[in-house]
Parts: structure tokens; sequence; C-alpha cells
């Protein structure tokens, strides 16, 4: 059966990845591509409907990021989205101009809601805003379908055409019926089946595995979290004894950590793998000794995870490959195209010029962390691996700002102990989807047992989010942040505050560096 596509063409935003996403959501394949795809490659993929994402150009920028008209010819949908939008307007011959007023952040908007894109949505509406300039005219043959109160054209369409656009961004969770909007271009204007499964990934990706791996033995980089345990998983099924998996310790994980990754992949555990444990942790110790900048850190971090795999493959003996549990919102973050560099990823814009592998595999690159545990079930994982709390890369090295220490990774790892182990207490752990401890750089007075303390703030994190993308703070429950306040305060020596962070994603990221 042929596989239904939609294609998002990227010109250079943040939330690009997120419409892929979305459209998954509507069980419909969808890949991102750059916006320089051109006309004729397009139409090779049969592609259902084509989106434009958001960027940070304007139209008339010398540099701007734009498209052949012919790509508004192929005869199927497209949407424009916030700059796609503009480009849009101005590749039709409508007026493009800086706004008077920006609008950032959620903004009331009214619609059409007669129009096929605004189907059952309501006809005032809160949804994403984030630009400077704004359509002011558009096209000949457009009508506009949504306004506010400072930007005219919120939304525009030619029906006849095919054509439609939003000056908001549908596909962050911060509109509130963004999805329907996506849904309704989709499943109504594409007339897409949505038959596309996470199984149907399973299969594929596996064949594609062998495929291209043939006879090449396979060096995993398994760090025991959600994304590189399903990518070793999704590897043994295609390769088998072919693969090798390497859990390197470096000192900036969890507490117990290293002994539980050691207890499910190592020679003990449910898995045919072969298993080698490397310890670390004075490595990268003295590595990141006096570095306090996080891109830095991050940058060494990968840099020593590379070098610590390649002499792991020199006792193996010609390894032609390594995998890597990159997934789609690592890409993004790192920059993708013309995308802005949010952090660099460990195993994507972390890793060094030069890496002596013939290629690395990333085969969850194009799945959001929802689709990496529908994958891993899938893949007969058991339930307690696949829902585990995510965990960067850089682990707690990015949990830790400033200069990382033996002693303040002692005072993360405790807090974070405690504050997990009270979020399962509570029963909530389900309903957050990531939660940790940092520690800040910031020391302050305090009154222990009638004695003047001079100690670290910890501050505490938790959000809600069903992508990764966006998220929202949690709000927990007030005896819950005190019982664990007291405990870290009370049983973690060198902390004497502790603090909890309100901050939403935008415009803050989920972890602290």
């Amino acid at each position: 059966m042929d596989k239904e596509i939609i294609i998002v063409l990227d010109f250079g935003g943040q939330y690009n990845q997120l419409i892929a996403r979305r459209v998954r959501e509507c069980n419909v394949y969808c890949e991102v591509h750059p916006y320089s795809l051109s006309p004729d490659k397009i139409k090779a993929m049969n592609p259902k409907g084509i989106i434009f994402t958001g960027g940070p150009n304007s139209v008339y920028g010398e540099d701007s990021p734009l498209c052949d008209k012919a790509v508004f010819e192929l005869g199927v949908p497209v949407l424009g989205i916030c700059y796609g939008s503009q480009l849009m307007a101005h590749v039709f011959g409508g007026r493009v101009a800086t706004a008077p007023v920006s609008e950032y952040g959620k903004t009331e908007v009214e619609v059409d809601t007669a129009k096929a894109i605004f189907k059952g949505v309501s006809s005032k509406t809160v949804c994403w805003m984030s630009h400077t300039d704004y359509i002011e005219s558009v096209p000949e043959g457009f009508v506009v379908t949504a306004h506010t109160p400072v930007c005219p054209v919120a939304g525009m369409e030619n029906a006849e055409k095919g054509l439609y656009a939003v000056q908001f961004h549908p596909e962050v969770m911060h509109t509130q019926e963004g999805i329907t909007m996506l849904r309704n271009f989709v499943m109504n204007i594409c007339e897409c089946r949505g038959d596309w499964k996470m199984d149907s990934f399973v299969e594929s990706a596996i064949r594609d595995l062998r495929e291209r791996i043939g006879g090449g033995k396979v060096l995993c980089a398994l760090s025991g979290g959600v994304d590189s345990s399903v990518a070793a998983v999704l590897l043994s099924k295609a390769v088998g004894k072919q693969l090798t998996c390497v859990f390197v310790d470096h000192g900036l994980l969890r507490k117990n950590e290293g002994d539980e990754v050691e207890a499910v992949f190592g020679p003990e555990g449910p898995y045919d793998l072969n298993f080698v444990r490397v310890n670390a942790q004075e490595r990268f110790y003295g590595k990141l000794a006096g570095v306090t900048e996080p891109e830095a850190k991050r940058k060494i971090i990968g840099e020593e995870f590379i070098r610590v795999f390649e002499e792991e493959s020199k006792k193996i003996g010609a390894v032609d490959f390594l995998v890597q549990g990159t997934i789609y919102p690592d890409v993004i973050e790192s920059g993708l195209g013309k995308s802005a560099v949010i952090k660099s990823h460990h195993n994507v814009g972390g890793l060094p010029d030069y890496v002596d592998f013939k290629e690395i595999v990333e085969p969850l690159r194009l799945l959001f962390k929802d689709e990496v545990r529908k994958a891993g079930l899938e893949l007969g994982i058991p339930d307690y691996l696949v829902f585990r709390q995510p965990f960067p890369g850089p682990g707690l090295g990015i949990r830790i700002i400033g200069e990382v220490t033996p002693d303040k990774v002692r005072i993360v790892q405790e807090a974070d102990y405690i504050y997990r182990e009270e979020i399962a207490k509570a029963g909530i752990d389900k309903e957050l989807g990531q939660y940790f401890a940092a520690i800040t750089n910031m020391r302050s007075v305090g009154c222990m047992g009638d004695e003047r303390t001079y100690d670290y703030a910890v501050a505490l994190r938790a959000v809600t989010t069903s992508d990764f993308m966006t998220a929202e703070a949690a709000q927990l429950p007030w005896d819950v942040l005190g019982k664990v306040t007291n405990r870290i305060v009370n049983e973690v020596k060198g902390v004497n505050r502790v603090l909890y962070d309100c901050t939403s994603k935008p415009p803050g990221t989920i972890e602290f560096e």
C-alpha cells in the first residue's frame, strides 16, 4: 500500500518538527525538508499536501528563504504558517509590511468558521502569535479568514487554488484549537486516509537497517534512557550479534542509575546484547574542570563520548557504524537548515568535527518522544523502561549551573532522588512529562540549628508536555513541594534553599542549560 505523505518545507522556525508531529497525530506520515527542495523532487514524492513553516526572516530580506512559485502549482493544497503565510502573500502579489504592533504570545483571534480550515473551531479562539511583519493586504483571489484587532490578516485562503495561510502557529499547544485546524487541513482539505501507524514504522525501520548495515559491525551509544534503549532494541532486532552496546558512565548520571542500566542491558538482563560498561567518571570531571559556559560543557561531553566510543570500537575491531538515539527535538534545537541553535545536543550539534566511524546511524531521528515510546511498546520493551523519565545525554552536566564538580554532582543526585521519590509516592508521576532537580550557582544565607549557613539553592522543575517542543510548568500540590523541600534541606549536605521553576517552554527550555 502506498504511504500517504504530507511534506513540511522548513523556512527556519523553531516549531518546524512540531508541525510534522501534529500531522502524525492524524495518523498521516509527514517529513520535514529544506525550503530549497525542488518542485520536481516534491512532485516525485507525490505528497497529499504541503505545509510552509514559520521563520525569523522578512520576505524582503536579502538572504530570506524563498521558494519556487512552481511549488504552488503542483495541484496539492498548501498551508502557510507565520512566515510561510507572508511568503504566500508575497509570491501572489499581496503586501507584507512591518506591523505597527508586533504580536507575541497568546492572542484572541476571530475566525470565519464557515471556512474549511476552521470547521469546528470557536469563532473567537486563543492562538499563539509570534511576528513582527504582517500581511497588510491579501493577493487577488484570496479572502481574509481570520483577524485580530492589530493583525488584519491572521488567516487567508484561495480555496479554488487550494492555498491556505495563518499568521499564528496552530502546531503549538498554546493555540487552543490548533490541532483541529491542522486536522481540518490534513484530513478534509488534503483528503488523507489517516492509516499510518507506528507498527509500520518499526517494520520498515528494521528492514531498512538490515539493508543499510549489511554485515557491518555496529556500536550503539547506550545511555539507558528511553531513546537510546529503543534504538538499541531496534538494532538488536535488525542485526543481532553484530551490535555491541557501550554504556559510558560519565559520572553525571542520576543516583544509582549506572547499576540500574547494567541490570537491564547487561549479561543478567532480558536482552541478548553485547554489553560493555565504561566507568569514565574521573575522565569527564577532568575535562569539565573550570568550564562554566553551557554550550562548552555540552560540546566537551559530546566529544568525550565519541572519543570513548572510538576507543571501545578499536577493542571490538573494525566497527563500521555508530548508533545514537537522536530524536526530532534534538535535531531542531541543535539547528536544522536556517533554524537557530537553541542548544547543541551531544548526539547532534555536540559532535566533534572528526568522527572515526564509517557512518552514524540514527534510526529514531524522525520521531518525537511520544512516538519513540510507541515504537518501544511495539518492540516489546517493558512499560517501566518505555515510560521512564527522559534524561539528557550530557546528564547532570546541564543540570549543574556553572562548573561541574564531584560535590555538586552529589548534591544534585541526592536532591533529584528525593524529588522523584516523593513525586512517585504522591502518585502524580504519570501526570508529568518531565521532572527533576538542578543545582543553581547561587549561594544564599540560611539558618540551620541556630547556626548561619551559606549554601547552594536547588531548583525543582516539573512540566506537562506531550511533544517536548512546548511545555507548561506543572502546578504541583503545595504539600508535595513542602515535603520535598524539607527533605532536601534536611538530608542533602550543602543545600539550604529550594526553588520551584514556573517557566513554560517557550520562552524557557525544559532543561536548565
